[in-house]
């Protein structure tokens, strides 16, 4: 056997070892070690060179490169989570046939659809969308991800906050919270243009908060320009620490007029 399909899974074992007890300096130092020695084997992309120990050495890299995408999860570590997600996905795309399909593949999938959509980077969503098979899209990871989109989309705030409770895959939670933590602020942002103030029972049920501590904990945080007084939040501080944007009205009706005087001449 090749000295190397020793070694990496050797190194492995204490990458998984290291995880396990929460040791996370170490699992980014043994990645890093994994990372280099993987480059050695041949049979993995770009080459894919028909090797006798192909098969073996192509389901230990994607062993390795989805720990290393749900590492940086535990990090949370975006930049990571996108480097290493595009070094595994060849070996969800082009290794059909070759190797046994990996029961970690949609959750992964989902997750990246997950991570695209907190980073609203929507057309990239649906471009990694149409590459999945039909049947993918009943999978609950990929489905929990376009069900989020749609509710995003349609402003279904509500439906956005209460998936967080019903995650399809541990790793979804982080970046649930940054999804939630998005559309609370949309929220409250609409509720100080839209109101004077609220109750806070009222506050509380339009941000999703179970209760009145969640709810101070995330004004003195986030809009430490609210005030809390009466049983009530008042936005009127926030709207006059706002300066008004003054309307060159002037400036338009000189321009409309130029516009006209323009298409007076063409005409």
């Amino acid at each position: 056997m090749d000295p190397k399909l020793t070694e990496v899974p050797q190194v492995f074992a204490r990458f998984k070892a290291a995880y396990a007890r929460n040791d996370l300096d170490a699992c980014v130092t043994l990645l890093s070690q994994l990372k280099v020695q993987l480059t050695k084997f041949p049979s993995l992309p770009p080459l894919f060179q028909q090797t006798p120990n192909a098969v073996e050495e192509l389901k230990l890299a994607r062993d390795i490169y989805e720990h290393a995408v749900v590492l940086s999860v535990k990090l949370e570590d975006q930049d990571a989570f996108e480097r290493d997600f595009c070094q595994l996905k060849p070996y969800y795309m082009d290794t059909c046939g070759i190797i046994p399909p990996s029961p970690e593949e949609y959750p992964i999938l989902g997750l990246n659809l997950l991570r695209l959509l907190v980073q609203n980077r929507i057309a990239e969503f649906h471009t990694e969308l149409e590459l999945l098979p039909v049947k993918a899209l009943e999978h609950p990871c990929i489905k929990h991800a376009v069900e989020l989109e749609q509710s995003f989309m349609e402003g279904a705030y509500n439906r956005v906050l209460s998936a967080r409770q019903a995650v399809p895959h541990e790793t979804y939670v982080y970046f649930m919270d940054l999804l939630a933590k998005t559309v609370r602020d949309e929220i409250a942002g609409c509720s100080e243009k839209g109101y004077d103030s609220l109750s806070i029972s009222d506050a509380k049920q339009m941000l999703m908060f179970s209760s009145d501590q969640e709810l101070h904990q995330y004004i003195t945080e986030e809009h430490p320009e609210w005030e809390i007084k009466n049983g009530s939040v008042f936005f009127q501080k926030a709207k006059e620490s706002q300066p008004c944007k003054e309307i060159p009205s002037l400036q338009l009706i000189n321009q409309t007029l130029s516009y006209a005087r323009e298409l007076e001449r063409i005409v």
